[in-house]
């Protein structure tokens, strides 16, 4: 079981060895699917667990619980033995629980490739909202699914074009672009519903 405070992760320095970075990355992830879910649910996210049982990926999910502050968030893979719990979580920069009520719409559920959450999991300019609702992402049969209200997911397509829209890294725009017209499609087909 993986034990982690994570003030410990936060701020690196650029010289920071790079495992340290990428297990900061991964803690960072579960924090942010933790806290974009309701509290004391477990619930199984999107997330793509790390681990490389026999030099191949483990092909299972990350598993959350969170409690309220200030207990640790619970964390494990659905295949593999990878656990562990997350402390000083709260008020970190990957905490997205909410600060204030919201309204709600009606709510559509779109299933989304893996391919595309990764796309969507590396976007820099999203506010809090739309992050949280990457984040909230479950795993499903075809990738992942997440509840969106149709103001939600046009506000996501719009992160996702901006953001495609300045890429220099041309493989990286291909995997916006691509994001970009399934977000549209499903947009499409909630509006015709």
């Amino acid at each position: 079981m993986l034990v982690t405070d994570l003030h410990h992760f936060l701020d690196l320095s650029e010289d920071a060895p790079g495992p340290a970075r990428r297990l900061a990355h991964h803690l960072g992830n579960i924090v942010r699917a933790a806290t974009a879910g309701a509290a004391g649910a477990r619930w199984v996210t999107a997330l793509p667990c790390r681990r490389r049982p026999a030099h191949r990926p483990c092909r299972g999910r990350i598993s959350v619980v969170r409690r309220e502050p200030p207990a640790p968030i619970q964390w494990w893979c659905s295949v593999c033995d990878d656990e562990g719990v997350v402390s000083n979580w709260a008020d970190s920069p990957y905490d997205l629980r909410r600060r204030q009520l919201t309204v709600a719409g009606a709510v559509n559920e779109i299933v989304i490739g893996d391919e595309t959450v990764a796309a969507l999991r590396e976007l820099q300019l999203l506010d809090p909202d739309c992050e949280r609702l990457v984040f909230s992402m479950r795993a499903h049969s075809g990738g992942a699914a997440f509840a969106a209200t149709d103001d939600d997911l046009d506000e996501l397509i719009g992160f996702v074009a901006a953001e495609a829209n300045h890429e220099p890294n041309r493989r990286r725009q291909h995997r916006l672009d691509a994001a970009f017209s399934l977000l549209i499609a499903a947009a499409e087909g909630s509006t015709q519903n």
